[in-house]
């Protein structure tokens, strides 16, 4: 399988997010679809489902969001899967929990993800969330 990364600024921003809330999916979904409509955000409601498209894809997506409490695999867990795999070193990958656990964030950095957020709790607050998040692959 050939595997790509659409690092062109041509190419639509794919982005994988591991979440099982779908008001968060959904929510975020619209944050994305806000600042750029052209965002493929594929969402998945567990970390096996997360990890079993992830070792499918034909592109290497642009961002990676984790949902740290995810059922099956936690955000921690899938980090440390993705990071088995050298073709994964270069996407930026950030972790999003309603925990502002400080155990819980170092964990994830200390495992390549490149922030840590904690779920806001309005609508304008995820706003600006999602153009942070957007930030780290601009």
């Amino acid at each position: 399988m050939l595997i790509t990364n659409n690092t062109n600024s041509a190419s639509p921003i794919t982005v994988l997010l591991a979440e099982d809330d779908v008001d968060d999916q959904e929510l975020l979904k619209e944050a994305f679809t806000a600042i750029d409509p052209a965002i493929q955000l594929h969402s998945f409601s567990s970390g096996k489902k997360f990890v079993d498209r992830l070792d499918s894809l034909d592109t290497i997506p642009r961002l990676i969001i984790l949902d740290y409490n995810i059922p099956e695999m936690n955000g921690a867990e899938i980090l440390e899967y993705i990071n088995q795999n050298e073709q994964y070193s270069s996407v930026i990958k950030i972790v999003w929990s309603t925990s502002n656990s400080p155990l819980y964030k170092n964990s994830c950095l200390a495992l390549g993800a490149h922030a840590y957020f904690v779920k806001p709790s309005t609508l304008s607050h995820l706003q600006e969330m999602a153009k942070k998040m957007l930030s780290y692959i601009s």
